[in-house]
């Protein structure tokens, strides 16, 4: 299959580096072009730009940080690049609203689109453990899960909407930055008793509850080990703000998603949007004097 991968982030990277070792045919296109020189070794097609990347492409995936980096990387040709019955696979995490509309733009040009957005950190994606949450037309998703499961451990089929995708990627999320911010109050509430973080979370994780997801920000939190980020606070930020506008287009109020944007806020206002999201802990602390 031929495929083209734009984005080569620090998820990109080992999510086409894992496809070439499937044997896909690929071509990648990525604004800083040197971030594609292993993969070009490796035999890798390196294209000049997005929209000859996209030209004969069966699959296109894109692997970008936003919804303004993806409509700037479509907008640049792509879609007249993509022939009749081509496939677009948007892996990013995105609004619904945009996915609705790239649908749409795709079904007009005689070709598919899959929202198939990922869990995992950049450690998952190299070891091909993340999990990938897909939604779009059933034959497209089956053309695709060679690709996919490619890419991770598992691929979850949600529906032919691709916005559900979406939704449940950034409801996802916001579970995992409501741990983070309870893991880094309840933190910062034993370290001003004298009770190290690494003894609270072995008492409640070890004994209370049970989840990975605790264990691996917890070891972040506790050791205060928030870079180089897996996965940066603004993208946190990012993310929290679609979750938000999701929720005002279908009037479902999100309290605690506001309180995250106004600490994801705090943040970065002092400077610390680009350590890992786990830091959102660090703000806790800071409100605490610690």
């Amino acid at each position: 299959m031929k495929v083209a991968f734009l984005g080569l982030g620090s998820m990109g990277l080992p999510m086409a580096s894992n496809l070439l070792e499937g044997g896909h045919q690929l071509t990648v296109y990525n604004r800083t072009r040197s971030r594609a020189d292993a993969l070009e070794r490796r035999g890798a097609t390196v294209a000049g730009s997005a929209a000859a990347a996209a030209r004969g492409a069966d699959v296109l995936i894109t692997m970008v940080a936003d919804d303004a980096a993806l409509e700037a990387t479509l907008l640049g040709g792509v879609f007249d690049a993509m022939g009749r019955g081509a496939i677009h696979v948007s892996m990013s995490t995105i609004s619904p609203a945009l996915s609705r509309r790239l649908a749409e733009r795709h079904r007009a040009a005689g070709q598919a689109y899959l929202a198939a957005p990922v869990f995992g950190r950049p450690e998952a994606a190299e070891a091909k453990k993340l999990w990938v949450v897909v939604a779009g037309p059933a034959a497209a998703i089956d053309r695709c899960r060679p690709l996919l499961d490619a890419m991770g451990q598992g691929t979850i089929a949600v529906g032919e909407d691709p916005a559900r995708a979406n939704v449940i990627k950034l409801a996802g999320n916001l579970l995992i930055a409501a741990a983070i911010e309870a893991m880094g109050e309840a933190v910062a509430l034993a370290r001003k008793y004298g009770i190290a973080p690494a003894e609270l979370l072995d008492v409640v994780n070890g004994r209370v509850f049970r989840s990975p997801l605790y264990e691996n920000y917890g070891k972040l939190i506790a050791d205060e080990r928030y870079e180089p980020a897996g996965f940066k606070l603004k993208h946190g930020l990012k993310d929290t703000r679609l979750a938000l506008a999701a929720g005002d287009e279908v009037a479902a109020p999100l309290p605690l998603a506001s309180l995250l944007r106004d600490h994801f806020l705090s943040a970065v206002a002092r400077g610390w949007q680009d350590i890992d999201w786990a830091g959102l802990a660090r703000v806790c602390a800071a409100d605490a004097g610690l």
